[in-house]
């Protein structure tokens, strides 16, 4: 079933994004971790987070908390995070009214990073049209900005742990234009971003996983 976004919604919309507008415009901000309903470890990776926001704070120059929050995907708290973090293994379950709640909030200038700890991809494919019913999941070119720059990756997302093999995939879904919601396939970047004792990362792997993490957090703050 297609979504229109009605006047109401749209009052809605605009109020948000000037929400986000200050947000966006604030000496620092906090990225949220989302959790979700559905018994997926959506607290997987508990180092990389930090370490991502702390090498992007020394590297490109962003002012983030260096503690991030966890916020509940249905709750009115997400409004307070620009930028959204997910993870996991496993099930992903939303209901409508949270999905509606996520959409409203990518649609009003948020932006979500799923990124797949291996095993979320089958369950992402049934939600995803719950959150955009009249959209398509699409594959991002490695001539898309968010591989640009800071750090330019001209063969598109890194490769940063194996597990079946594939080859890894930047999907995402777009309004106006704009990339609102990045969902990193086959690549693994949290796990590059975690302590380097928990995979023993080779350090050239794990600078690539940081430096793409760093990216993403540069287009979502300026685009």
């Amino acid at each position: 079933m297609k979504h229109t976004v009605n006047f109401k919604e749209q009052l809605a919309l605009l109020a948000i994004a000037l929400v986000f507008a200050g947000l966006f415009s604030a000496n620092a901000q906090t990225i949220g971790l989302l959790k979700y309903q559905g018994g997926g470890d959506w607290y997987a990776n508990p180092t990389a987070l930090p370490n991502l926001i702390q090498y992007s704070n020394t590297t490109i120059g962003t002012a983030l908390d260096v503690r991030p929050e966890t916020v509940v995907v249905g709750s009115a708290e997400l409004y307070k995070y620009p930028f959204l973090h997910m993870t996991g293994h496993g099930n992903i379950v939303l209901s409508e009214a949270e999905a509606n709640n996520l959409r409203t909030y990518l649609l009003a200038g948020g932006f979500l990073h799923i990124d797949d700890n291996y095993g979320m991809a089958p369950y992402l494919e049934k939600e995803f049209p719950k959150i955009f019913p009249d959209k398509e999941l699409i594959e991002i070119g490695a001539d898309h900005p968010i591989f640009k720059e800071p750090h330019p990756f001209p063969e598109g997302l890194p490769k940063i742990h194996e597990h079946d093999g594939k080859r890894p995939q930047a999907l995402g879904f777009f309004h106006e234009g704009r990339l609102l919601l990045l969902f990193t396939y086959e690549s693994d970047l949290g796990d590059g971003w975690e302590d380097t004792e928990v995979h023993n990362d080779p350090e050239e792997i794990r600078l690539k996983a940081l430096q793409m993490g760093a990216n993403i957090l540069y287009y979502a703050f300026n685009n």
